[in-house]
């Protein structure tokens, strides 16, 4: 517990993006807190809670009165991979608003390949009207490898725009979407794979999912099929994509997660034509619930009550 329990010390700690987004919300909702960010941290056995997106290794278990560590997203994986990480409680974000995002995000970029929106933008920085093939959705089949909040909210909006949609997840799931076409475990993943003309991979990255998305997986699809990355960069072996795109067996690839964020400068995949790049915005919780559900675990655990320290990271898949 905190040495003074009128004063709470927050940290801000990632090694892939800056978090100083977060700071206005957090003033707004702990007024009378002390908020360090980055390297300006300060003692740290001040430090009572973090706030977190893959922190650096190591530097939770130098934290002595540590009672929170808050991811900023829906999973905990970023920090859970940390072997050292102490005994506290460690609190995901429940966010019923990133499946819209998430589904607008997926939504255009099935759109933006399956259309040819990428050759429409090219044709018109050079002033030219040229039409392009029109193929109806209900011709073009979409592949969901994750059927949980995420994935069936993204099956849903696609249904209705009348694509062909198929989902697979590890166990059989009930209740599915209307017109859904479900297969799942190992035995009906071959069969889900050879009808995905895009595969939009949203699964949760545990040891089993590390590495899900390489060359094997990437020819059981159909030959140019186009590969959606809103998961974690680590599903996807990125030497195996490089091999899939020179083969033509992909013939896009539209990726939001990277192994290392930010993507480097001198990455291959900049420098591909079909590879689009964005850097990890499929969808975002807004500030100021990240910081209203961090007041809310903290007033838990100074109040007493247990709060979640993990997740099945498994479910929903």
């Amino acid at each position: 517990m905190s040495r003074n329990p009128d004063r709470l010390t927050l940290a801000f700690l990632s090694s892939q993006i800056p978090m100083d987004y977060l700071l206005p919300a957090f003033r707004a909702q702990f007024p009378t807190a002390e908020l360090r960010l980055g390297e300006q941290l300060g003692a740290l056995d001040e430090i009572d809670a973090v706030v977190c997106w893959y922190p650096p290794e190591g530097l939770l278990a130098r934290l002595p009165h540590l009672q929170l560590v808050q991811s900023v997203g829906a999973g905990i994986d970023h920090i859970s991979a940390d072997t050292t990480l102490p005994p506290v409680p460690v609190c995901r974000i429940v966010d019923t608003d990133m499946a819209h995002g998430m589904t607008a995000f997926v939504c255009w970029a099935v759109i933006h390949r399956q259309r040819h929106m990428d050759r429409y933008l090219a044709s018109a920085a050079v002033r030219r009207w040229e039409e392009q093939p029109i193929q109806p959705p209900g011709q073009h089949r979409v592949g969901i490898a994750g059927l949980g909040t995420l994935g069936l909210a993204c099956a849903h909006a696609l249904l209705t725009m009348g694509y062909a949609v198929r989902g697979w997840s590890r166990s059989h799931k009930a209740d599915l979407p209307e017109g859904l076409e479900a297969f799942h475990g190992d035995a009906g993943r071959a069969n889900f794979l050879a009808g995905c003309d895009t595969l939009i991979c949203l699964l949760p990255l545990t040891e089993a999912t590390r590495g899900f998305l390489d060359l094997a997986l990437m020819r059981q699809l159909p030959l140019g099929a186009h590969l959606i990355n809103v998961g974690r960069g680590a599903h996807l072996v990125e030497a195996d994509l490089l091999q899939a795109l020179k083969e033509g067996q992909l013939g896009a690839a539209t990726l939001d997660a990277f192994a290392h964020e930010p993507l480097p400068a001198g990455h291959l995949f900049w420098s591909d034509p079909r590879i689009l790049i964005t850097p990890h915005i499929a969808t975002r919780t807004n500030p100021a619930t990240i910081a209203q559900q961090t007041a809310h675990n903290l007033a838990r655990i100074r109040a007493g009550h247990a709060t979640e320290v993990a997740v099945d990271l498994a479910r929903g898949y």
